[in-house]
């Protein structure tokens, strides 16, 4: 944060695409910036700095994705504790209000090791409760992909593999998080699960979500803001983000959390 505090003031950020290694420059100014989106799994260091009023007084509109799973120190080695990070929901919900906070329980896990079979499901009904308490009423979710790097990364951990539950086992697990969700009036979302999505059955009111989501920002916010599609992202795979410019740097500002499911976490 005190990097990307640094480069607000400057007024601009200097960014490396990580694929074509080009650098290139996004304007920062509030006048140029039409919402900051925050993304992550602990908004401790953001919330006791105050960074989030500072950006305010300089006519900043935010908005936060903030990752809240179930405790689970095999999936999340690093993560802090749950109870600490529903304190971090509260706090974010009073400074800037419930309607800019969307709840990611992401992604659903299943997996064996030398203890049995688990997943990552345990937790889902005391954070919807801690979630709802705060007014928080989206949840975004989506079903662990496989990646490359992911299978470089367990098949160093003995007896340890990843389950991927099939089409109509994922239907069923999307319905009963709906009907958890219905009476505490969470609307529940799919991350980039187009097909999952078209197969779920009518009277389902599951969506597809933008976890960057401009119609939303526009709605709360106002303002002159493109409602493109993202088509640099997954949309084939039903990604329904709209257009953004990504600051952020796996290399240069690297997550510590070491997730074991994490396609950016560097570590094979």
């Amino acid at each position: 944060m005190s990097w990307f505090i640094e480069r607000i003031e400057k007024g601009f950020f200097e960014v490396t695409n990580p694929f074509s290694g080009k650098n290139f420059m996004v304007p920062a100014s509030p006048e140029e910036v039409h919402t900051i989106v925050f993304w992550s799994k602990n908004f401790g260091p953001f919330l006791q700095k105050d960074y989030g009023k500072k950006l305010l007084k300089y006519g900043y509109h935010l908005f936060f994705n903030f990752t809240v799973n179930s405790e689970d120190h095999v999936l999340e080695p690093q993560i802090s504790p749950l109870d600490e990070r529903f304190e971090q929901a509260r706090s974010l919900s009073r400074q800037f209000g419930a309607e800019v906070i969307s709840w990611r329980f992401d992604p659903i896990c299943f997996y064996q090791d030398c203890r049995g079979n688990h997943n990552s499901l345990h937790d889902f009904q005391k954070i919807a409760s801690a979630m709802n308490s705060f007014g928080i009423k989206r949840c975004i979710t989506s079903f662990m992909d496989d990646y490359r790097k992911i299978q470089k990364r367990i098949s160093k951990i003995n007896k340890f593999s990843f389950i991927y539950p099939h089409l109509q086992e994922q239907i069923k697990i999307l319905l009963v998080l709906e009907r958890f969700l219905h009476p505490l009036s969470i609307d529940l979302f799919t991350c980039c699960e187009g097909k999952l999505l078209d197969s779920l059955p009518s009277f389902s009111k599951i969506k597809p979500s933008s976890c960057i989501p401009n119609d939303l920002l526009h709605t709360l916010f106002g303002g002159n803001i493109s409602l493109a599609n993202d088509y640099g992202q997954r949309r084939q795979k039903g990604c329904r983000c709209k257009v953004s410019r990504d600051i952020g740097s796996y290399i240069h500002q690297p997550c510590h959390h070491n997730c074991l499911y994490c396609y950016a976490n560097p570590v094979l």
